[in-house]
């Protein structure tokens, strides 16, 4: 998100907009303001909250968009028609046209429509905003300590529960997990202070990383560039860069989650979650 919003902030602001076109009329979750109150703004801002990308119109007028697991930014420098796109069953949310012909769309993927968009005039009435606990990246050691043992639960749905921290999804909680040597199942109320201290810092240094690499990129590159860094992540059955040892998959109903054995678990392989014994 931080890097789609640095893109946004280099190529759109400072533009008008020509017109907002809602055209999966499910992904629009508010219907004050309307989308054509934006018509004739400049796009002032772009940042995120979270895993929430905050678009700002004029002075008080925000899209507020969680792209969730399928959806994407497209920007185009021109489009191929004028005319406003009809509401239909395409990849297409919502596209935003600005005065010099280019702009961007919100897409997404599959038949599980899950993208949301809201516009307001404060971010903070978006429920999954104002929920939100502090960003990752902001956060001190203590506070990261206080924040990850305030909930007991597995340290994989801690860590990507955004009202804990904001910012790390599915693929990146993978990837620190994995540079911190912890299991996805292992218990926050177990950690030690050392274990802690090693999630902290591979949270810090996998975050980092990852924005260092994206800021910068063009939209249309973001994803290749994502997939690059990883090292367990959507790697089943390939050899782990660290030991060699061959990378794992859990399998949940909507999900999966992506470990070394031999880096994380003891040597361990984890069954399906249903079938096995936790591995702590």
């Amino acid at each position: 998100m931080e890097a789609l919003a640095a893109y946004l902030r280099e190529r759109a602001v400072g533009r008008t907009v020509d017109r907002l076109e809602i055209v999966a009329i499910s992904a629009l979750k508010t219907y004050d303001p309307p989308p054509s109150a934006v018509a004739g703004l400049e796009i002032t801002a772009a940042g995120r909250h979270g895993k929430f990308l905050d678009v700002t119109f004029g002075e008080e007028i925000h899209l507020v968009t969680h792209l969730a697991r399928a959806g994407w930014l497209h920007y185009r420098d021109a489009f191929p028609t004028a005319a406003p796109l009809k509401p239909g069953k395409g990849p297409i949310a919502v596209r935003v046209r600005l005065d010099d012909g280019s702009g961007f769309d919100l897409t997404e993927a599959g038949t599980k429509k899950s993208l949301a968009a809201y516009l307001v005039r404060d971010p903070s009435e978006v429920p999954g905003v104002s929920r939100l606990g502090p960003d990752a990246l902001a956060v001190d050691l203590a506070t990261f300590t206080a924040r990850i043992t305030s909930r007991r639960g597995q340290v994989k749905g801690v860590l990507t529960d955004q009202e804990i921290l904001a910012g790390i999804g599915n693929a990146y909680s993978d990837e620190i997990l994995h540079v911190a040597k912890l299991s996805p199942f292992a218990l926050t109320n177990k950690l030690s202070a050392e274990q802690i201290g090693r999630l902290f810092e591979a949270m810090r240094a996998v975050e980092t990383d990852a924005v260092t690499r994206s800021v910068g990129q063009r939209a249309a590159e973001l994803k290749g560039e994502k997939r690059s860094g990883f090292r367990v992540h959507a790697r089943t059955g390939l050899p782990c860069p660290v030991c060699g040892d061959t990378v794992r998959e859990v399998s949940f109903a909507d999900t999966s989650l992506q470990y070394c054995p031999t880096c994380q678990t003891g040597g361990k392989p984890l069954a399906d979650r249903r079938l096995s014994r936790i591995v702590r």
